[in-house]
């Protein structure tokens, strides 16, 4: 029975153990499916599983359905139009990071968008080329075709330039990329992405800003540094940059400034006045627009030194084959790249699926993205991802669905077919300049350390570990030194929890952490330990000395001393030298025979005319620790799960306390981890089912139904009988006031 009042409930029922709870209230049935049914279900084939994978294969059926030609059309036309501008300087950006001719980026901007185009289960991503993916291909490249010194034996490479070369190792790499991601994609694995955390992504990102504004420097300044892959890169880099600072060439130097400052300028008033402005002004487009007539009155190439993008071929080149040789160099460094590439592009598509309100699914995006590499390193792609820049861009400019993806890649192909010799001119300093405005957002995550180390130190922790390393090691290295630092970190998380005794809150039902509260109170001769988290082998040990320290004796320690205690009592009466009264001679302790096993099996007074009162004052040469409490109970409430290993460290523990006369209680256990701990056999003659509780509170009324609370007078009593060892428990006001 309930009764309720605006601040206050009165709740009356019987008290309930584990067993009770379960004979008064029938349970459902329910039966669990095997691994052979799921198999079956999975293996089942009709009209609508059909018709649903197709949906799921193809979500452009779905969404073109509910397209709204009228509301929508206007805005991907515009969308598209902008995006595509941003996609071209940004390919041509990009491609630099890759060590890769310009145009390689506007084939990036384009294959990869027509397959997404049908495969995606985003609506607002603009799929291309990824400043982090391109300088991580980058390293690749650099290390197989370096700048000086032989390339890689690879039977490909014969008879071809330095940059066929490195076409040749991009192009596989990527394809490679989007092998692992479709099968990935096809495995259901889509769920690896939740292993990166935000704060790993954010130190890695962080860290690859940092790569690649140090591998800019060499254009803003306008010098020809040897690129260099693996660990301690980006010294070396610093290193030849700094070697050659005097040879600095003053007009890229300039030129770069310029376009950074006026285009951080721009930005920050798009920013500011993004809810008046229609759409974005596309800064770059216009600083790149300027760049390239400058750069051709003034004939900058062959007046100044200063290098240009050159030529851009005004077709495609013809779709190659993947190269096996550079498959199996590169397979160790594709692996991280799928992974990296996958988890931005989702991360990503998340934030806009939930502003937007529409669902995307992590193993179709695996598959879309796999496929879109797969198609777009056949025809000499980057490996595509999505830049948040350019995704802003596309959504902020009323891009609704990858209609304006589309419309991006014609743009694009425009530019490639039609265009590209208008671009000839641009010098590659101001594409740095641009590469490094970007690189704002990421580089600007520093800030939050400060504020994540008041938050969550461990997580800051891993930030700092994955951004130092990556930055030092590289990106490769330093992103699976990142994800050691996370799994190092969960595991403390888990394998050293906060436990503590709890205590009640004086006239409710609530129980909470004793050292929180000052008007609080614990119940004399009862401990409760809270353990909040999982009880499984790395934290059983752990668990079991924080309980020790909570309760404060070791109750293994106090049962080998009773039972050594007892050894000696019985050869005391044997021999006559000790009464019931415990008059007797004073004799040396010897160590008895007996193995240790012996020591730790419960205390035997069969042979004794009386039990020994181990709380009572004891021969003056025997002595015993002494035990403070007369119940023990496990708040259970946050144990999700217990593993065999934990499982046995528990049932040992539990025997110990029973076996010095401490009850053990458990409280609030999970029906699956109740019903383990049956399957497993962990009750027997000393743990019983009945020890278990359905509340904390249950369990609670239950103790002092069985340890009345004593008198005032009957404290004096007992204190005198048993000389100043108290055992008594203490009734606190308002427990049974609920």
């Amino acid at each position: 029975m309930m009764r309720t009042s605006v601040n206050r409930y009165v709740v009356t029922r019987p008290l309930y153990t584990e067993d009770a709870f379960i004979k008064e209230h029938e349970k459902v049935h329910r039966q669990h499916k095997t691994m052979l049914d799921h198999i079956k279900q999975y293996l089942t084939c009709d009209g609508k599983r059909v018709r649903n994978a197709l949906l799921s294969l193809l979500p452009i059926i779905a969404w073109m359905k509910i397209y709204r030609l009228k509301e929508w059309l206007l805005g991907d036309v515009v969308s598209g139009v902008s995006t595509g501008l941003v996609a071209v300087l940004q390919g041509l950006a990009y491609s630099l990071l890759a060590s890769l001719p310009a145009w390689y980026g506007l084939y990036a901007a384009f294959f990869p968008v027509i397959i997404y185009f049908f495969l995606g289960t985003s609506r607002h991503i603009s799929v291309g080329a990824f400043p982090v993916l391109s300088l991580m291909i980058g390293v690749v490249v650099n290390r197989m075709v370096p700048e000086n010194g032989p390339p890689a034996n690879i039977t490909a490479f014969e008879g071809l330039t330095m940059n066929e070369q490195r076409a040749i190792v991009a192009a596989s790499l990527t394809f490679l990329i989007g092998i692992f991601q479709l099968a990935m994609g096809l495995l259901q694995v889509g769920f690896i992405v939740i292993y990166l955390s935000d704060t790993l992504i954010s130190g890695f990102t962080t860290a690859a800003a940092a790569h690649i504004l140090v591998s800019q420097l060499k254009f803003i300044f306008g010098l020809h540094v040897q690129g260099f892959s693996g660990p301690l890169s980006v010294i070396y880099i610093l290193e030849g940059v700094f070697g050659q600072i005097t040879s600095t060439n003053l007009h890229d130097l300039v030129t770069s400034i310029v376009v950074m400052v006026v285009v951080l300028t721009v930005k920050e008033l798009n920013e500011r006045f993004k809810s008046k402005l229609p759409v974005p002004i596309p800064i770059e487009v216009i600083m790149t627009v300027i760049a390239c007539g400058v750069s051709y009155a003034f004939s900058f190439k062959e007046y100044y030194g200063v290098d240009v993008v050159g030529r851009i071929p005004d077709q495609f080149e013809a779709p190659m084959a993947p190269d096996l040789q550079v498959f199996r160099e590169t397979s160790v460094d594709a692996f991280p790249m799928a992974i990296v590439g996958f988890a931005v592009a989702f991360a990503v598509a998340k934030v806009y699926s939930i502003k937007h309100d529409y669902v995307i699914d992590g193993n179709q995006e695996l598959i879309a993205f796999g496929a879109s590499n797969i198609f777009g390193g056949a025809f000499r792609s980057l490996a595509a991802s999505t830049a948040l820049s350019r995704s802003s861009v596309q959504e902020s400019t009323g891009g609704k669905t990858q209609v304006a993806g589309v419309l991006s890649a014609m743009i694009v192909l425009v530019v490639i077919l039609a265009l590209g010799f208008l671009l000839e001119p641009l010098p590659k300093s101001v594409l740095g300049a641009v590469v490094i405005v970007n690189l704002k957002g990421m580089l600007m995550q520093v800030c939050h350390v400060p504020s994540l180390w008041k938050k969550d130190r461990p997580d800051c922790v891993v930030w700092i570990v994955t951004c130092v390393a990556s930055i030092l090691l590289g990106l490769d290295l330093g992103l699976a030194v990142g994800l050691g630092a996370e799994l190092i970190a969960v595991v403390f998380r888990t394998q050293c929890p906060r436990c503590c005794v709890l205590a009640n809150i004086a006239g409710t039902d609530i129980y909470r952490d004793r050292k929180d509260y000052t008007s609080i109170y614990e119940p004399e001769g009862v401990k409760i330990f809270r353990i909040p988290s999982p009880i499984f082998f790395a934290n059983i040990d752990f668990l079991r000395g924080k309980l020790i320290d909570a309760v404060g004796f070791n109750p293994l320690r106090v049962l080998r001393k009773r039972n050594k205690a007892l050894r000696k009592i019985r050869k005391l009466l044997k021999k006559g030298e000790l009464t019931l009264i415990w008059q007797f001679q004073d004799l040396t302790y010897s160590e008895d025979e007996s193995s240790i096993e012996d020591l730790d099996l419960p205390t035997d007074f069969s042979d004794l005319p009386v039990q020994v009162n181990w709380r009572a004052e004891l021969p003056a040469n025997i002595s015993v620790p002494p035990v403070d409490i007369h119940s023990l109970v496990l708040d259970f409430s946050a144990v999700s799960f217990i593993d065999i290993t934990a499982l046995n460290g528990l049932k040992m523990a539990l025997k110990e306390f029973i076996r010095v006369d401490v009850e053990v209680y458990i409280v609030a256990c999970d029906p699956y981890v109740f019903e383990k701990l049956k399957s497993c056999e962990f009750f027997d003659d000393e743990i019983k089912t009945s020890i278990f509780f359905l509340t904390l509170h249950d369990a609670m009324l239950h103790i002092l139904q069985i340890n009345p609370p004593l008198s005032v007078s009957e404290k004096v009593s007992k204190l005198q009988h048993c000389k100043g060892f108290s055992v008594t428990t203490t009734l606190y006001d308002g427990l049974f006031n609920i």
